[in-house]
């Protein structure tokens, strides 16, 4: 892949997630449906295995019950190090359980804990993005975990707060350094933005010095690498962490190994490739350069991304079926055609996808505008919660095991 023109690189910087050194301090965000195992494979390939790479959510109630899909979701390839779960979970009860069947079969190295989910069917019953708000019930939970998880670093992820009437994230950054939370990770909107306007980096600043016994991780807008840099200089976080800003995108964990870590010669690692330095060259001044793929690059990307979901669900047809939520985003800013493009979007056979692929004007270079939000944009009005959480945010009552979801995903 090309490189666009060299940045200067921040000062080396390492985060430090319980025993686990993450460096550079790079985050791949828990996104539901989409960092499946096939999707941190990728990531991972470009990055050179640098970083930490979060499975998608997964609802205690389910991992406890043993569900088959969950099951499947918790799988980790045997070059994942450290192994990273996010739970979600509403009772105390279930998601100290939850913790307690990860250490017993040592199914991870590292348990996150999801309290930024905004949609409708995780804040109505209590979760995610609306939890925070009732402080009891936030510390009863983390005091489960941790105990349940001994050795295991608990981190936690979450928003700014319900809405501008309603926020919470201070309250609950210092209810988890109590609690022996080892890191916490922000999204800089509330809940009733969902993930339109602009993030408030400014909190993030906030929470850093509120919570100065751990670190805090920057998320929001975070489209390249260099917004990355611009974060952590302009908060003074720990450490960011990457969600749509990597849609369509794995190499920027490539572009991120490069801006944080001083150029030594090695070239950007292509799919399927084995490398051990960093994940973008410069031109020998020790600074990075950024992928800027062809789309024959992206194709190819494309394509061995459709076939390792069809490998990981051992079935073609259901493996290209999942990955067509992610043509658009490949395909942003190329000059492909919306006829094109809506063919792409319903394939069902890697051979199908190779013909159509092949159709396209693989010559073209990285277009202006690639870059930039991909993803959700839209924002909210209206937080959907269960009768009276606004009441008081300390009474719990009324919350319980029933409050969890019974399948994995939000």
């Amino acid at each position: 892949m090309t490189q666009s023109p060299q940045t200067p690189h921040p000062e080396r910087t390492q985060l430090r997630i319980g025993p686990h050194t993450v460096q550079p301090p790079v985050v791949l965000a828990p996104m539901a449906g989409i960092t499946n195992a096939p999707f941190r494979t990728l990531c991972r390939e470009f990055s050179g295995g640098k970083g930490l790479f979060v499975s998608e959510m997964i609802t205690t109630r389910a991992l406890v019950e043993r569900d088959a899909k969950t099951m499947r979701l918790i799988h980790f390839d045997g070059t994942e190090k450290p192994r990273s779960i996010q739970l979600y979970g509403v009772d105390p009860v279930t998601v100290g359980k939850a913790v307690q069947m990860i250490v017993d079969e040592d199914l991870a190295d590292h348990i996150d804990l999801n309290f930024g989910c905004p949609v409708p069917k995780v804040t109505r019953k209590g979760g995610g993005s609306a939890l925070p708000y009732k402080r009891h019930l936030l510390r009863s939970i983390l005091r489960e975990a941790v105990t349940a998880a001994g050795p295991l670093p608990v981190t936690m992820k979450m928003r700014k707060g319900i809405d501008d009437d309603h926020i919470t994230f201070l309250d609950a950054g210092r209810i988890a350094v109590e609690e022996g939370v080892t890191a916490i990770a922000l999204h800089g909107r509330t809940a009733a933005q969902h993930y339109g306007g602009t993030a408030d980096w400014e909190a993030i600043a906030r929470l850093k010095e509120a919570v100065p016994e751990i670190p805090v991780l920057g998320n929001g807008d975070i489209w390249s690498a260099d917004d990355a840099v611009r974060m952590m200089r302009e908060t003074g976080c720990d450490g960011v962490v990457v969600g749509r800003g990597c849609l369509g995108r794995p190499w920027l964990f490539g572009d991120l190994v490069a801006a944080f870590e001083p150029a030594d010669g090695a070239s950007l690692p292509g799919p399927g490739s084995s490398v051990s330095g960093p994940g973008a060259s410069g031109s020998g001044s020790g600074t990075p350069g950024y992928a800027r793929p062809t789309l024959k690059e992206v194709a190819a990307v494309m394509r061995r991304h459709a076939e390792l979901l069809a490998e990981w669900l051992e079935d073609e047809e259901r493996g290209v079926i999942d990955f067509r939520k992610h043509v658009a985003w490949y395909t942003k800013g190329f000059s492909v055609g919306s006829e094109m493009r809506k063919r792409l979007a319903i394939t069902s056979s890697l051979a199908e996808l190779d013909a159509l692929l092949a159709e396209l004007d693989l010559d073209q270079e990285w277009p202006p505008g690639a870059d930039g939000p991909r993803g959700r944009t839209s924002g909210r009005n209206r937080v959907v919660l269960p009768d009276g959480w606004l009441d008081d945010p300390y009474d719990c009552a009324g919350v319980g095991a029933d409050a969890e979801l019974d399948t994995s995903g939000g």
